[in-house]
């Protein structure tokens, strides 16, 4: 079975630095998240800790794929982490 080729999305550049915004968030919630790990006491604490990360991860992973369907010119784009 072939995989369709995913349809390119064209956004405005408002909506560019939205999303260029909501991966730089991404980033900080997924630190945060390793962060909250590191001093989680117990049990439950660090099962929270790891739910934290892997939501983190994943709205992270959601977000990049999202930019990578934008058809645009990506070195206009500023830098996610900075």
């Amino acid at each position: 079975m072939k995989k369709a080729k995913q349809a390119l999305m064209v956004i405005s550049d408002e909506s560019m630095e939205k999303l260029r915004q909501e991966i730089t968030s991404a980033v900080q919630e997924w630190e945060n998240a390793n962060r909250y790990f590191q001093y989680a006491l117990g049990a439950d604490q660090v099962d929270y800790a790891i739910y934290l990360i892997i939501s983190a991860e994943k709205r992270y992973e959601m977000l990049i794929r999202k930019a990578k369907q934008v058809n645009s010119n990506w070195p206009s784009w500023r830098g996610v982490i900075g």
